[in-house]
This record gives structure tokens, sequence and C-alpha cells, in this order.
């Protein structure tokens, strides 16, 4: 994806520079009908951008790109001087697109050490993992999980089936009789069995199988075999858990990423209106060009001042990049919230926001807020409708009350780390 847009803004800006700066010169070359430039610059901001997100891949492409760039200099098409700028040019453009789409890094987020045993189970032995049949192919999942974990006790939690009464049964299980608690699944399967796995006093594993796996991104666990490789060899840590507590009646609820109220929660819904006959992506495009036409702000108090919001973003833990694209965290224990505001009252405030996303410079716009605390107060949210915690929605009350449980979830970690 980098490499392709890459290409296409290096393509757009040749084009608009040709026509601008030098309209007197033909614009493609007698023969070939495409202009050399948009070869040579092409071909460097592909392979640049490539490398940046897969760099053993640029021990093919980069060399291909130079292959181009010399094929140009040797025809004479180009004197070597602009066959060198446009290598420059290509490079260059694929290197800021780094500033509107920062690099992810792959190392999982820091950890504290663990505050449970973390028993090494060889071939899963003392493992019970309950599989949630609608978070994606459970049919594979199984089949690997078996292979790569035959001792395990898998239970699937089939279409119909209460997911809470099946996670509640294997964490007593588990409780009782030694080992930890397994889940396969997205991040709204993983929230549910990270609550228990606290209340019970059990390590959790988290075995990425939805549509959306951030949490196990994080942890540094992107595939089934990572996660059976860390349970074997018994390494793990503890990190923080969201918490959301409604009108002090001492029911509180878990995010293990993300919390929001504003425009996201009716995205949500736009989303699942759409999902089954379209499938989750198409679904959730659709949905965001609904809510963008047809949302409103919201009206609430946040810490006692009355603001009006486009969106309400709180990460558990602080997220980078900066800005109204967060994708990752360098730890999941620093004791944080990530609060994000998009402000309503401003003038153009969709407008503006756009704007200011695409230009790089949100974090100048009056529009949007970024702060970091340890504790925040929501009044009037029940007004505001429903909020939304790791991709799953739900109503909220009238007084909502964000904090943490600094260290609260021991999970399995990388073997490795």
């Amino acid at each position: 994806m980098r490499g392709t847009g890459s290409l296409v803004l290096t393509s757009a800006a040749i084009q608009v520079a040709t026509r601008a700066l030098d309209r007197r010169r033909p614009l493609r070359h007698p023969q070939t009908g495409t202009s050399p430039s948009h070869r040579t610059a092409g071909a460097a901001a592909f392979a640049t951008a490539v490398t940046l997100e897969a760099p053993a891949l640029g021990v093919v492409l980069v060399p291909a790109a130079a292959g181009v760039a010399l094929a140009r200099a040797l025809s004479a098409t180009h004197s070597p001087s602009r066959v060198l700028g446009d290598i420059a040019l290509g490079a260059g453009v694929a290197a800021a697109t780094c500033h509107w789409w920062p690099r992810r890094h792959d190392e999982p987020a820091d950890s504290a050490r663990p505050r449970l045993p973390v028993p090494a189970l060889p071939s899963g032995e003392g493992l019970v993992v309950v599989v949630n049949t609608d978070a994606g192919d459970e049919t594979a999942a199984q089949a690997e999980l078996r292979a790569l974990l035959p001792k395990a006790d898998l239970r699937l939690c089939e279409a119909g089936e209460d997911l809470h009464t099946a996670l509640r049964e294997a964490a007593a299980y588990v409780w009782a009789r030694g080992g930890a608690l397994g889940v396969v699944g997205g991040d709204g399967t993983v929230n549910a069995a990270a609550a228990l796995a606290v209340e019970s006093h059990v390590p959790l594993a988290v075995f990425p199988g939805g549509t959306l796996n951030h949490f196990a991104a994080d942890l540094g666990l992107p595939t089934l075999k990572d996660t059976a490789e860390a349970v074997e060899a018994g390494r793990g840590g503890t990190v923080d858990l969201g918490r959301v507590n409604g009108d002090g009646d001492g029911d509180c609820t878990y995010f293990l990423n993300t919390f929001s109220i504003g425009v996201y929660p009716e995205l949500v819904r736009a989303r699942e209106a759409r999902e089954t006959s379209l499938g989750k992506w198409p679904a959730l495009a659709l949905g965001l060009l609904r809510v963008l036409a047809d949302g409103t702000p919201i009206d609430v108090a946040v810490d006692g001042r009355p603001r009006r919001l486009w969106l309400l973003f709180v990460g558990n833990s602080r997220y980078d990049p900066p800005g109204f694209a967060p994708s990752c965290r360098p730890s999941l224990d620093d004791g944080l919230l990530d609060v994000r505001i998009v402000d309503g009252k401003q003038p153009f405030a969709r407008t503006r926001l756009v704007v200011a996303f695409l230009s790089g410079t949100l974090a100048r716009s009056r529009v949007y807020e970024e702060i970091t605390a340890v504790r925040l107060r929501i009044d009037c949210a029940g007004k505001a409708g429903d909020y939304t915690r790791d991709g799953e929605v739900s109503p909220a009350s009238d007084t909502l009350i964000l904090d943490k449980r600094a260290r609260a979830l021991t999970v399995y970690l990388p073997a490795g780390r």
C-alpha cells in the first residue's frame, strides 16, 4: 500500500510540475508514449516505500529500480543529473509518506513483570482455550491449535451460545486446577476473556483469531504460533486495563485498546447493518461516508468543562503516532490514558479536520486536542448516546468515569522477549 501510494503521488507530482513549469516541452516520449521521468521516479518511489516497510524486499526492488535509472541514463533520453533528480524525487515522496502514515514498529510493547505465575505448558497441557466461532475462521484456527498444542483443552463457543458463560466456566476450571486460560478471537472476544482472567486471578493466553487483533499485535503475538510458543516457554508479564465506571454504582467495564464516544459508535452500527451482505471492510467504508455526512456533534462535560465534540477518543496507554490515526503503543503499563478530542464548536470543524490531517498539521489545528491523563470524568454522556470499547457498542450512563487498573492483567508474551 505504501509503495503503490508513493508511485501514484510521484506520478501526480511529475504531471503537475511538467504542465506548470514547461508547457512547451512534449509531455510524452515520441517512441514509448511514456515520460521517462515517470519510469525513473516511479521506480525509485515504489522501491523506497516498500523497503521502508519490508527491508528484505528492498534487496530485490532497489537493484531493479537502479537498473531502470541506469537504462534511462544510458539511453540518452535524460542526462545523468536529470536521472539523479528523478531518483531523489521518487525517494523523497516515499519518505514523505511517513509524515502522514508513520511506519508501524513491530517490536512488542513494554510490559511489567508478571504478577501471577505464568506456567510453562508443554504441548498446551493445562491450557483451556475458548474459541469464539463467530470471530473468524474457527475451523482453520482449531486445526492449527490442535497441531501446535495437542494437549490443550479446546472449547468451541458455537453460534447462539453465550460467550461469557463459556469463558466463565473455563476460567473457573483453570482457577481450581491450575494452568492458564486461553482465548481465540478478536479484540472484543479478548476483552471479555481479560475481565474474567483478572477476576479469577489466572494468566491469559491471547490467540489472534478475529478481524481486528490490535491487542495481540501490541503484545507481539500476531499469529497463533507465536502465542503457542509463548505458552510452552512460560514467558509473560502484566499490562494495564482501561476501566469505565458508570454513575458511581460500582459496576465497571474494561477496555484493552480504546474507548470512544461521538460519531464512532454510529460508525460501528452502520458497519454491522451492512457487513452481512457486503463484508466488514466495504461495510465500514460505506458506513464512514454516511456518518460523516449525517453525523452531529455531541454536548458533554469533560472534567466539569462543557464541550461540543465530534469525537472523544481514549486509549489504554499512550498511542503512536500523535494525531488522528493512532496505530500502536510503545508501552502497555505506563498508567496513562491517551485522550484525543475533535472539537465540534469550531466553524467548519469537519472540513478543517480533514485538511489538517491531509496536510500533516493536525497537531497545530484548533479543532484537535491531545493530552494524557490518569482519570477522566464525562458528564451528560447518556444524552450523547452510546460509547464503544474495543469496537463493541454499549449504552452510556449519564456519568462515565475513566481510569486505569494498573498492571492488572497477566498475559503470555513472546518466548524470545
